[in-house]
């Protein structure tokens, strides 16, 4: 019986023991379930007030950016008014750089105008009379190899004696032999060459030889234009390729017929060419007008362009 008391008395000790350590370990796992659910806690709230304050500063953020799109949108607008402004000064600017230039050309054009002989196109053919005591402003001699054998030196116009010498050189390039058998005449040598004729034809000079200060000659802007082989036999002229030439070509360089048939001043005159200048040596050639049917107004119109 003994042994068996103490069986019980151990077995319930052991018992004890064993309740004492589970209630420590439990106390003791409670303590650490504490433990950590308090870090966690802890660690929630740290991160809950770090979120707090990453929303704060978004919030923040958010208004700064709100800010500075309002701020971009009023430098836009600044920028579009700037822009604006800018173009329109540059419109006025282009405006009156483009009135000063009207101006200048202007300007240009009456000092050009008024440096240009006004004669030089006008209608002097039994039409006006050129003052006898007029004299063309600048001549040049011609050279001699464009002067028929046999003529004195012959004189015509400083600033238009470059068109001359181009006609002349390209028909020559042409195989063509054309030649100068009268040029510039001054009012008395008019006098003396129709004195000349009117003693031998009588009245009837006055239908191919002009009156003193009636003649395109004195101008020195005119020519009677010939071969070797017609020489002085004028009419001749007009079966010769070189006045076929003359006729598809010399408007090119700025020179008409005068006198062609049917006109109403002389008689035909295929020898006898002035110079108007290109433009409107092109313009006569294009139309079935002659320069003794336009308009004297309209034919001053080219005056400015008469040496370009």
């Amino acid at each position: 019986m003994k042994n068996s008391h103490d069986v019980v008395v151990y077995i319930c000790g052991l018992i004890a023991v064993i309740g004492i350590i589970s209630a420590s370990y439990l106390y003791l796992e409670g303590e650490d379930k504490d433990v950590k659910i308090e870090n966690l806690l802890q660690e929630r709230n740290t991160l809950l007030q770090k979120n707090n304050q990453k929303d704060a500063d978004l919030i923040i953020a958010s208004t700064t950016i709100a800010e500075l799109q309002v701020d971009l949108e009023k430098i836009k607008d600044d920028l579009d008014d700037l822009a604006d402004n800018y173009r329109n000064e540059k419109n006025r600017n282009e405006d009156f750089e483009s009135q000063i230039r009207n101006l200048s050309g202007t300007l240009d054009d009456l000092d050009k105008l008024a440096k240009i002989d006004k004669e030089l196109l006008a209608k002097y053919s039994k039409v006006y009379f050129l003052n006898e005591n007029y004299v063309p402003k600048k001549l040049k001699q011609i050279d001699d190899k464009y002067i028929l054998e046999g003529k004195k030196d012959q004189y015509f116009n400083a600033e238009a004696i470059d068109h001359l010498e181009d006609m002349l050189k390209a028909s020559s390039k042409d195989d063509l032999d054309l030649k100068i058998v009268s040029a510039y005449r001054s009012f008395d040598e008019q006098v003396d060459l129709k004195g000349q004729f009117t003693q031998v034809y009588g009245t009837g000079a006055n239908a191919f030889s002009a009156d003193q200060g009636y003649s395109e000659h004195q101008l020195g802007t005119t020519l009677d234009l010939t071969t070797p082989g017609v020489g002085g036999a004028y009419t001749s002229f007009a079966e010769t390729k070189e006045y076929q030439w003359l006729l598809d070509n010399a408007y090119k360089y700025g020179f008409i017929l005068s006198y062609p048939k049917d006109n109403g001043f002389y008689v035909y005159e295929p020898w006898h060419w002035r110079f108007v200048g290109v433009e409107l040596a092109r313009h006569l050639n294009r139309s079935d007008e002659t320069f003794y049917t336009m308009d004297q107004r309209e034919i001053n119109e080219y005056l400015i362009k008469l040496f370009d």
